[in-house]
């Protein structure tokens, strides 16, 4: 039987996911397919900032720049329980350098600069506070004396002259906001559908046969847009429509187990450059410290992984920049690595490939009957904004009107968030007593999940079982997400559902004890589960330097 639908969009990352909400806050009927979980691309291996983009002033992109601080003051206010403010300091090893340099990028060089002074970051810091008032929720940027920033933070290598403060943003957990957009998506259009684990399977030009855990589906599509990242060529080369449009670079980040440095950091993230000049950053992530990122040109995503070049150079920059401290491979204990979906762009430094997004469209050619929309580039700051210019275009396709803007449209647990402290303590209060949970139990899980605990703290109960290695998790929250949240596979809620995984305190008789959750909730049978244990086991070992004890 085949289904008729207005739209198909293929890949469930996070411009994906942005997508599908708008489109169905606006009562177009949508389904959403990815090959693997939601969240489960690059969209799971970012920086875990939400940002401006800072650097982008000196590429001449302001437009960019406008775009990004006010979708990061959007999504501080929309998902207050995912994106939280970050202050950032710039350390600073000259007083003159870069401004030539920095000229000739902005009027087009495809080198970048390989230092900042003060008077640049000065200057660079006040044009970012002037685009980001729109929406403000964040302090002004302050310059500090080189004396300030030693005090400030003490292992810092002596050779800065100041260092710049300004406030940024951090998302907690990218993959769980993916999976609130998609929940949100189908809230809003009962009629729509989110497809993890679901491949194109075959297409005639008319209709798209998907390969679901629950079999085959045949959809016939008004509109099809092509979400699938840096899988985007390969994606339009299986529609029929073969084409060049990506040409990403990969990105490398680790985890510390470093107290020290935490200690030091107090909170702050330092975004700073490495000897030959490449930004790199370090900041409190889940109580590890946080350390990326590489951009290197690379083209497959489907074995991209932290290489031993990589975490030398991190360990490089790091001490360089902080002589104070110590820094070696046995302090690892996560990596990941993904591939930036960047413009197809032949002869640019990776620095200086436009983050910018676009949206080209393949027509109806041949005996393919719908268009192709693919989304190229972006980053996740302006993940909403980039649905709504292509959701835009989509309605006007269809010839409907829109709805409702998302502009001001709470995220997943960011609905009925409580926004100040007192109401924050009454929520709290209130659902201690209706579930039995302790206080300290309930406020650790709103802040986890925002509105969403609610339903998860009555499911625990007043006596909650802990996981033995990872007492701040329960087992009665993680069958919640199992059989609430469209989990499949044993990695789809260790990895993406939580951060138990990315936390580096994931155990193996804990993940035995998921596992076992997974089995009951899910119907496997003994084989299954061990084969669920074994192959994400592997994954973690292989691709993100987990060792389970």
């Amino acid at each position: 039987m085949t289904d008729d639908i207005d739209v198909l969009i293929l890949g469930a990352g996070v411009n994906g996911a942005g997508l599908f909400r708008d489109l169905c806050e606006q009562g177009v009927r949508c389904v959403i397919a990815d090959k693997g979980d939601f969240g489960g691309g690059t969209s799971a291996a970012p920086s875990r900032l939400i940002h401006g983009g800072i650097k982008y002033l000196e590429t001449g992109e302001l437009g960019l720049v406008a775009q990004s601080t006010l979708e990061r003051n959007l999504l501080l206010r929309n998902a207050p329980h995912l994106v939280r403010p970050l202050p950032t300091v710039i350390p600073i090893f000259s007083w003159l350098k870069g401004i030539p340099a920095a000229l000739r990028t902005l009027f087009g060089s495809t080198t970048a600069p390989r230092s900042r002074g003060a008077v640049l970051m000065k200057i660079g810091l006040a044009m970012y506070d002037f685009y980001g008032r729109r929406h403000r929720v964040m302090p002004r940027h302050q310059l500090w004396s080189r004396r300030r920033a030693l005090q400030e933070i003490p292992p810092l290598t002596p050779r800065i002259v100041a260092a710049g403060q300004y406030y940024d943003a951090t998302v907690i957990q990218p993959e769980r906001l993916v999976w609130e957009l998609l929940a949100d998506g189908m809230r809003a259009h009962p009629a729509s559908r989110a497809l993890n684990h679901s491949a194109i399977e075959a297409t005639d030009g008319e209709v798209v046969r998907l390969a679901t855990p629950e079999g085959p589906l045949v959809l016939r599509p008004r509109i099809v847009v092509n979400a699938a990242g840096p899988w985007i060529d390969r994606v339009n080369a299986a529609l029929g429509a073969p084409s060049r449009l990506i040409g990403g670079t990969k990105g490398s980040h680790i985890l510390l187990d470093h107290p020290a440095l935490l200690a030091a950091l107090r909170g702050r993230m330092i975004y700073f450059e490495a000897d030959d000049g490449r930004i790199c950053l370090v900041f409190d992530y889940l109580g590890r410290a946080l350390v990326g990122s590489t951009d290197i040109r690379a083209d497959d995503p489907d074995s991209v992984t932290c290489e031993e070049a990589e975490i030398d150079y991190f360990m490089a920059a790091l001490k360089s920049l902080l002589p104070g401290l110590d820094f070696h491979q046995g302090q690892i204990v996560y990596a990941y690595s993904g591939i930036r979906p960047l413009p197809a762009s032949d002869g640019t430094a990776p620095g200086l490939i436009s983050r910018d997004h676009s949206a080209p469209v393949a027509p109806p050619e041949g005996a393919r009957r719908w268009p192709i929309i693919s989304l190229v580039g972006g980053k996740w700051t302006t993940f909403r904004g980039f649905a709504e210019e292509v959701a835009d275009g989509i309605l006007a396709r269809l010839e409907r009107p829109r709805r409702r803007s998302t502009q001001e449209l709470p995220i997943g647990g960011g609905r009925d968030m409580p926004r100040d402290e007192d109401t924050r303590a009454r929520w709290i209060d209130q659902v201690a007593q209706a579930s039995g949970a302790s206080v300290a139990r309930t406020a650790l899980l709103l802040d986890r999940y925002g509105s969403t605990a609610r339903p998860i703290l009555m499911a625990e109960g007043a006596s909650p079982r802990l996981l033995q290695d990872a007492p701040e998790y329960s087992l009665a929250e993680f069958d919640w997400m199992i059989r609430h949240e469209s989990v499949r596979h044993l990695a789809d809620v260790v990895m993406r559902r939580s951060a138990i995984a990315v936390s580096g305190r994931l155990s193996r008789r804990d993940l035995a004890a998921i596992a076992a959750l997974c089995a009951a909730a899910l119907g496997w049978d003994a084989a299954r589960e061990a084969q669920e244990l074994a192959e994400l086991q592997a994954l973690l070992s292989s691709r993100h330097r987990i060792r389970l004890l």
